[in-house]
């Protein structure tokens, strides 16, 4: 009984994240947009910068660590390496529900540095996105701004509440963010398998 509610659970979170990816949107898809920042970033030499609050963070960590494993100078925001940005760099920020005063503030000094500002939201009109992304890569899932609040009982509870269906997208869409630039750059699978560091 609990495999079959384990595999019931895990199928209906898989078909809400896939859910994100199915549904129509105006602009080009979010893969096409991150994959065009940031293999243009490593055209022209540049750094890559990424930030982002709470769980979205961890999930933009991720992409960080997968960046450097295909070779691209890829730094997390308020890490204490982390080089100044400028001109030729690329700012990977996200803000699910619009806007967050510190994803704001980072965006601020990126742009007024000359860096570029690939934002993902699933707010495409949200203030921050007109006001400093250079690009926006829209994730149309449900964040906090739009979470409802579900009941006390099983089946009125959300399976994935509280931005996590964001989140969950975002992890599915930099697997496949990597996958994409891995061919673009050139990159084998052994020589994004070098970069992984041996000290653990």
């Amino acid at each position: 009984m609990e495999h079959a509610l384990m595999s019931s659970l895990a199928t209906d979170i898989c078909n809400q994240i896939r859910s994100v990816f199915v549904k129509p949107t105006s602009g080009p898809p979010p893969l096409a947009v991150m994959v065009e920042e940031v293999s243009a970033a490593a055209t022209r030499g540049g750094k890559i910068f990424l930030y982002g609050v709470g769980r979205e963070g961890l999930m933009l960590r991720a992409l960080c660590m997968r960046l450097a494993h295909l070779g691209l100078p890829a730094h997390c925001v308020f890490d204490m390496p982390t080089p100044p940005i400028s001109a030729p760099d690329l700012l990977v920020a996200s803000a699910g529900p619009g806007s967050f005063a510190t994803v704001d503030a980072i965006c601020g000094v990126a742009k007024s540095n000359g860096g570029r500002v690939l934002l993902l939201t699933a707010q495409t009109e949200s203030q921050l996105a007109v006001k400093w992304a250079s690009a926006v890569a829209y994730i149309p899932a449900k964040t906090m701004a739009d979470d409802g609040d579900g009941g006390g009982g099983r089946e009125d509870r959300q399976l994935l509440p509280m931005g996590s269906l964001y989140e969950g997208a975002m992890f599915v869409l930099f697997e496949m963010v990597v996958f994409e630039l891995a061919v673009v750059l050139g990159q084998s699978p052994d020589a994004i398998r070098a970069r992984h560091t041996n000290l653990e």
